[in-house]
């Protein structure tokens, strides 16, 4: 894996529809060794979701792991978009 610079650039990889998406996202790629800032939110009392009428929650990376962690999503939203469209199976 390529080691970070200090001072490295932090790019938007990804807009979460909602926070519960962004949390999981950001334990995604977590996991895969890719850090997440902004994951624990400094607010006391924070929103659960985003006031209407805003753009999402930035899923924010270091620019030389964007490429890998917008891969890794692109994968997970596909995976899950194919788990929500698929027929439940009938019960006999």
């Amino acid at each position: 894996m390529k080691k970070p610079h200090p001072g490295e650039r932090i790019i938007v990889a990804h807009t979460a529809g909602t926070m519960a998406e962004a949390m999981v996202i950001r334990a995604l790629l977590e996991s895969a060794g890719i850090p997440s800032p902004g994951s624990a939110s400094p607010d006391p009392f924070p929103l659960r979701e985003p006031p209407g009428g805003t753009h999402g929650v930035e899923i924010l990376v270091r620019e030389s792991q964007a490429g890998e962690a917008r891969r890794l999503i692109g994968e997970y939203l596909k995976d899950n978009s194919a788990d929500s469209n698929s027929p439940e199976q009938s019960e006999e």
